[in-house]
């Protein structure tokens, strides 16, 4: 087979200078000076084990290339060029067919180009890059990997079997290539978008591990949202990852990653569309929030438009993460089983059921340690104030540190009912300062037939945390009065309660003038999970929660809790009303509105 290597910068130059070393036929399309000097003098190839220049046959483009039936094409330009690359190459003559009947490999980042690939060829390759290697010069390339120049995790796409795959693969090999065929391309593909999020945030803002994982993190809910799967490169992967470690190149500093090279070679375009933008467009497609990778994406667009050099942004500028409000059970396993373990709140709290220590006591997740509402999640009712007002700071921080709650541990919370009184203690902890809070999403039940713990359990090591009150925003009954002149504030009671009909608890029925009724059960689907995030974004959207700022209330500022959590799941921020209904309702000269409608009649 022979090798037709259409793009020449940092992957297509090491990969056509390998083959070539290797004896095996190989022609590298390039353009403008890279190719001239390639033409002229050869390809300057650097490696941590020496210099030499390799005679590789150079064309500029699809017109000065014969294609023969079996040559191989392989794509290794940037995804934005992706379109026009196919749009030259299918439709050539090769041998008594076209080029279209050719095996195609992509070895590009991202997620569109086999896609975009298939469309046009019947064959269609592509591979996980691993590669580190650098483009800078005209005519020089730079392959840093220590003993091998890269690795390709290797599949047919979508999917399947195909003799000339092990073919190309033995290829790759021959060339100095540590090479792993995989059955499941798109998931390792998946894995590999993941990684290259840090491409944008190096080129950017130099190395920053805090946006990276915050940007990885957006993707893994996307991923989830969109039922995709990706492969863990390191943990998964059955060839040795080390072999490609970066080596130094005497003389040769290495200055990035592929987005860092576009922005310092002033190329005018960067891929990012295709990588934090593939985020993006996932997100929009399944109703998930990606504030972070969308402002990467066009901060890194503005960048490459107006010729910045790698590093001159300020991450000061990013919007501040939302983070996740759940964990499902079997992520929740997991973390169990590491090294840093959540701390895990038994929070089981019911109207007219009394009994949620003792049901603590016949059963509860391992390790977990019983949260009590009315004492530890409130404060002394006062009627002027509410049923649960909010629990001293000082008293709070007490209580966290009796559940065994540290600095940067992560706490989940559960209870046995939707997470409806769980959801006050993620609600409290975040409010007061601690970002890794979530729900195990299902509460009890979704734990299975995992085992649970009975009895008290182990007293847990005291925590050190320290909470800090203001985090998230808050309402007092008058401004809670005036929301709706400027904002929508939801009543998350059951629809009964808010029309007025029934009132089991409170003195007087019916709502907050203005309200509008939001019962929080309908956040959950038939099994106690929270409905997806593109169901609760439809949802909210639908009451107007979109275009203008949103406040929640309850019976006591219980339930509400549950509201903020679903609609903070699908990326909106809402305040509190505390003392909520119990409040409200103990205050005779507050106007109180019955009926469908939020402004109602009022009595």
């Amino acid at each position: 087979m022979r090798y037709i290597i259409i793009g020449a910068g940092a992957v297509g130059s090491t990969v056509a200078a390998q083959l070539h070393l290797a004896g095996i036929r190989t022609v590298l399309i390039a353009r403008g000076k890279h190719a001239a000097a390639i033409r002229d003098g050869g390809l300057r190839y650097l490696r941590p084990s020496g210099e030499q220049v390799v005679a590789v046959p150079v064309a500029s483009g699809a017109a000065e290339v014969d294609l023969a039936a079996d040559d191989v094409l392989v794509l290794a330009t940037k995804t934005q060029n992706t379109e026009e690359v196919l749009q030259e190459w299918a439709w050539r003559p090769a041998g008594e067919g076209l080029a279209a009947d050719l095996p195609v490999v992509s070895l590009q980042n991202g997620l569109e180009n086999e896609r975009a690939a298939l469309r046009r060829f019947r064959t269609v390759f592509g591979a996980a890059v691993w590669q580190p290697s650098t483009f800078l010069e005209p005519g020089e390339v730079s392959a840093e990997g220590a003993e091998k120049p890269g690795i390709f995790w290797l599949g047919r796409y979508p999917s399947g079997e195909d003799p000339r795959l092990d073919a190309i693969a033995e290829d790759f090999r021959r060339a100095d290539f540590v090479v792993q065929v995989v059955p499941d391309l798109p998931r390792w593909k998946a894995g590999k978008l993941l990684a290259n999020l840090t491409n944008a945030v190096h080129a950017l803002y130099g190395r920053d591990d805090r946006i990276t994982g915050e940007l990885q993190a957006e993707a893994r809910r996307v991923f989830q949202a969109a039922g995709m799967t990706a492969a863990d490169l390191a943990a998964e992967s059955e060839v040795d990852i080390s072999a490609v470690e970066v080596a130094e190149i005497p003389g040769r500093a290495r200055g990035g990653s592929s987005t860092w090279q576009s922005l310092a070679r002033g190329a005018g375009s960067v891929e990012t569309d295709f990588l934090n933008g593939e985020i993006v467009l996932l997100g929009r497609l399944h109703g998930v929030p990606t504030p972070l990778n969308e402002a990467v994406q066009r901060r890194l667009a503005i960048a490459a438009n107006h010729g910045e050099a790698p590093g001159s942004a300020d991450p000061a500028e990013l919007p501040r993460p939302v983070p996740p409000v759940l964990v499902s059970a079997e992520e929740l396993a997991r973390q169990l089983d590491s090294e840093n373990p959540p701390v895990l709140l038994d929070v089981r709290w019911k109207l007219g059921d009394p009994n949620g220590h003792q049901h603590y006591l016949e059963g509860h997740l391992p390790g977990a340690v019983y949260v009590d509402l009315h004492t530890e999640l409130a404060a002394p009712p006062v009627p002027a104030e509410g049923r649960h007002p909010l629990p001293d700071l000082e008293a709070l921080q007490a209580a966290a540190r009796r559940w065994g709650v540290r600095e940067g541990v992560s706490v989940v919370a559960y209870d046995a009912g939707g997470n409806m009184a769980a959801a006050r203690a993620w609600w409290l902890l975040r409010w007061a300062g601690l970002s890794e809070v979530r729900l195990l999403d299902g509460g009890l039940a979704a734990w299975g037939d995992r085992p649970l713990e009975t009895g008290h359990g182990r007293t847990p090591e005291p925590g050190d945390v320290v909470l800090r009150s203001g985090n998230l925003p808050v309402l007092t009954i008058d401004e809670a009065a005036a929301f709706p002149d400027h904002g929508l504030l939801l009543d998350a009671r059951a629809g009964e309660r808010y029309r007025g009909e029934q009132e089991p608890i409170d003195p007087r029925a019916g709502h907050i003038p203005g309200a509008v009724s939001a019962p929080t059960g309908d956040n959950l689907a038939p099994d106690g999970r929270f409905r997806s995030v593109s169901e609760l974004a439809g949802r909210f959207a639908g009451l107007g929660a979109t275009d203008r700022p949103v406040a929640v209330y309850c019976g006591s500022g219980v339930t509400a809790a549950h509201e903020i959590a679903a609609l903070a799941a699908a990326g909106i921020e809402a305040a509190l009303y505390p003392g909520s209904w119990s409040q409200w309702s103990n205050h005779p000269d507050r106007p109180v509105a019955t009926g469908p409608d939020p402004v109602g009649p009022n009595r």
